[in-house]
């Protein structure tokens, strides 16, 4: 699934940075004061989940736009941060793709 997911983001024309965790994202964005965007699945195994890593993005990076996907979790009213978008999956590609441009635009 995190291969499609940069395949997707890689052919949106953007650079795809791959995070195996939550801890790894946060491990990224501390080193990479570049990244404009992050494109996560709520659902990320042990540790933190997606909507957590959400906040902490918006909390720690306010700039950084946000999307978060997932087949299994749906969030409830106020739990996807401001300016968060939420793909429900499956999701059509074209659909992310517009949205990711538009948001790094």
């Amino acid at each position: 699934m995190r291969m499609m997911a940069t395949d997707l983001v890689e052919d949106a024309g953007f650079e795809a940075l791959e995070a195996t965790s939550a801890d790894d994202a946060v491990r990224l964005l501390e080193s990479r004061p570049d990244i404009g965007l992050v494109f996560s699945d709520i659902d990320l195994g042990a540790g933190e989940d997606g909507l957590a890593l959400a906040r902490e993005i918006r909390e720690r990076w306010p700039p950084v736009e946000i999307i978060m996907t997932s087949g299994k979790v749906r969030p409830g009213p106020g739990e996807m941060p401001e300016r968060g978008r939420f793909f429900e999956k499956p999701y059509r590609r074209e659909e992310v793709v517009m949205a990711l441009r538009e948001l790094a635009a």
